[in-house]
């Protein structure tokens, strides 16, 4: 990471849907020693980073937790976050899961969700979600839990920032199978489909991109260490762009049909290209493993 981002204030804002894990998450980063505010307004931030300005290595990095709950003061959020100092470092972490997980998840505490008003709970996350549209898009960092359980997210959290200072960016790369759809926490998509497929093999069929013969044979095809090459060569400029603009979380994706040769073999020999460079910690995923 550049010095000169290291000497600045940094605030960390957790937002996202309604039973998405912010509680958790607020958890994760307290016990990484990040000073927690929960439920806070947004109008609040500026004031925080000045009392966290006058406490200097007392209060290093701030997290606040903001979300619908602060009701009209929530409305403000993005502009309240363009506003501040230009000297503090603010990132957004938005908190996403399917409208399935969500219910499940209102459901088994029983209670209601916060805009549901005398409807239902899915009519809740349905405003929720009209609401949080722009801030998504605009987020730094997006994680989906709807398949992680409290502990799995927690280390989530304590993968993605306990030594984030090593690097200027944390690089996360997955692999997956669009049968299985489409990751929605990625940054860029690449798809790996475009090769022969190792399942219509009988002896490649049951095993993985992870295998030697299945790694050799997909790497082997016309085209598959061109794609690598260049789009390693590609992603060169983005990630010294994303240092450049603080942003030290990224994911990309390779998919293929069941997310268990193509996308993997091509996967771990992309992770090889991109560790070497300045900054990047590389970390791999392969998220459809097992499912066969």
């Amino acid at each position: 990471m550049p010095e000169q981002s290291r000497n600045k204030q940094e605030v960390l804002i957790v937002t996202g849907m309604s039973g998405a894990g912010r509680s958790t998450v607020g958890n994760a980063l307290e016990d990484l020693d990040w000073y927690v505010v929960d439920n806070l307004p947004p109008q609040m931030l500026r004031p925080l980073v000045e009392l966290a300005d006058k406490a200097g290595a007392n209060l290093p990095k701030i997290a606040a937790v903001v979300d619908v709950r602060g009701r009209d003061f929530f409305e403000n959020l993005q502009e309240i976050i363009q506003s501040m100092p230009t000297e503090t470092v603010v990132r957004v972490l938005f908190l996403d899961a399917t409208d399935a997980s969500l219910v499940r998840r209102f459901e088994s505490v029983r209670r209601p969700h916060p805009l549901q008003g005398d409807g239902t709970i899915l009519d809740g996350i349905i405003a929720e979600r009209s609401r949080m549209t722009a801030l998504r898009e605009s987020s730094d960092i997006v994680v989906d839990t709807s398949d992680l359980n409290i502990h799995q997210l927690s280390t989530l959290i304590t993968e993605q920032f306990a030594q984030e200072d090593t690097a200027g960016v944390r690089l996360n790369l997955m692999s997956f199978g669009f049968k299985y759809g489409t990751p929605t926490d990625v940054d860029l998509i690449a798809d790996g489909r475009f090769l022969p497929n190792p399942f219509w093999i009988p002896e490649l069929r049951g095993s993985t991109g992870m295998d030697k013969e299945v790694s050799d044979y997909v790497l082997g095809q016309p085209g598959a260490m061109e794609f690598v090459e260049n789009y390693a060569k590609a992603l060169e400029p983005v990630l010294a762009g994303y240092q450049r603009e603080n942003k030290r979380h990224a994911t990309i994706a390779i998919g293929c049909t069941g997310g268990k040769h193509r996308s993997v073999a091509l996967t771990e020999e992309l992770a090889k290209r991109l560790a070497d460079l300045p900054g990047v910690v590389v970390r791999v995923k392969h998220r459809d493993f097992g499912r066969e």
